[in-house]
């Protein structure tokens, strides 16, 4: 078992062209023994942004705390605290902040896939 508060994972600061303001933790996974899933942790910052992008696997994700929007079939759709999202495979998506704070999300993936 397994028991974190996710500040205490180790953080990735994405950079690039087509990110912003986005840091990125694996709370459970494969080091952990997870055989099944994988649980992220992401920030967003005011004005942050993941890249758009589409892959092979499926994801859910929970809004932990602040406003954004999700890319969906061509417009953006708002997401606040307490939203959940399900992403299937092969489905355009990116995420942005909209909000004053930071936008926090969990993420689920399937094992097998790059974690983060």
């Amino acid at each position: 078992m397994k028991i974190i508060h996710y500040c205490d994972a180790e953080a990735k600061v994405f950079t690039g062209d087509q990110v912003k303001g986005a840091t990125g933790r694996v709370l459970i996974g494969r080091a952990d023994g997870a055989t099944n899933f994988c649980m992220r942790i992401f920030e967003l910052s005011a004005g942050g942004y993941t890249p758009r992008h589409i892959h092979e696997w499926e994801h859910e994700i929970f809004i932990h705390g602040g406003e954004g929007a999700v890319f969906k079939g061509g417009e953006w759709v708002p997401v606040s605290t307490g939203t959940a999202v399900f992403i299937p495979a092969h489905e355009e998506h990116q995420l942005r902040n909209t909000g004053q704070g930071p936008l926090v999300f969990v993420c689920i993936i399937p094992a097998g896939y790059p974690e983060i």
